[in-house]
């Protein structure tokens, strides 16, 4: 692939939790760039609606059902795509789960256990699973999708936020451990975000929310997450590696 260019066309892009939000979005515009993406959530059905959207238009898309909560899934599934499409190039760990519970709740624990497994635990586990075949890319790249709660937490929300802030730990340490390898691996944390993650809040809260703590005033698209997720994965970025990029209307940018 010619270093500098500006195109992900016929690239092999795996996307995890790509079956709503963020993860679609992703699907989407990577596909809508020429890339072949494999389009894998834990929800199969909404999995094959998203490729089957992306074939009608144009795109070169196959479902599969994942769980990256799942040793075992995350074992069959990921070689599966690498042998269906003939490479692996591009991961984007994208699937991720939301809970909270004070730290004296009586669902604490179960809590705590589940945000780091699917969170955190299955990143490392894709990554690992992919590995031979981003060795044999000649434009590997990592894009691990964390949280500005990463950056600074909320009330009650200490097993995500850890979570979350273990995943920009990993991407820092990945990119140490492959850049030897020409792999980049960064990590993306979106702030507020018009997601099904989301949607569970009154409108007019979030604007709210938005106007208080957004340089911006508003919530993001995820298009807007999916579109600095492409320009990490460009040949023309290959001397990106080890970064952590908010993606949140200058939320963390503001004195508190």
């Amino acid at each position: 692939m010619t270093p500098h260019a500006r195109s992900v066309r016929g690239t092999v892009v795996l996307v995890t939790g790509a079956g709503h939000g963020m993860g679609r979005a992703t699907a989407e515009v990577f596909a809508a760039e020429g890339a072949r993406v494999a389009v894998t959530d834990v929800d199969g059905a909404a999995a094959d609606d998203v490729a089957a959207s992306v074939r009608v238009a144009g795109g070169d898309a196959t479902a599969w059902t994942l769980d990256v909560g799942d040793p075992a899934s995350v074992a069959e599934v990921v070689p599966a795509v690498a042998a269906h499409l003939g490479a692996l190039d591009v991961v984007v760990n994208n699937a991720g789960i939301a809970g909270s519970s004070p730290l004296d709740g009586d669902d604490y624990e179960q809590v705590w256990e589940r945000m780091l497994r699917v969170n955190l635990t299955a990143h490392q586990r894709v990554v690992r699973a992919a590995l031979p075949f981003l060795r044999a890319s000649d434009a590997a790249r990592i894009v691990n999708i964390a949280s500005t709660e990463a950056l600074g937490a909320t009330v009650d929300d200490s097993a995500y936020a850890a979570s979350k802030a273990g995943v920009v730990g990993l991407t820092r340490a990945l990119a140490l451990d492959l850049g030897k390898a020409g792999i980049t691996v960064n990590c993306i944390c979106p702030g507020p975000i018009e997601t099904p993650m989301t949607a569970f809040a009154p409108p007019e809260d979030k604007a709210l929310y938005a106007h208080r703590r957004t340089a911006l005033r508003r919530y993001g698209l995820p298009e807007e997450v999916a579109h600095t997720t492409l320009s990490l994965c460009l040949p023309a970025a290959s001397y990106i590696t080890g970064a952590v990029i908010p993606v949140d209307g200058g939320l963390t940018a503001r004195n508190a």
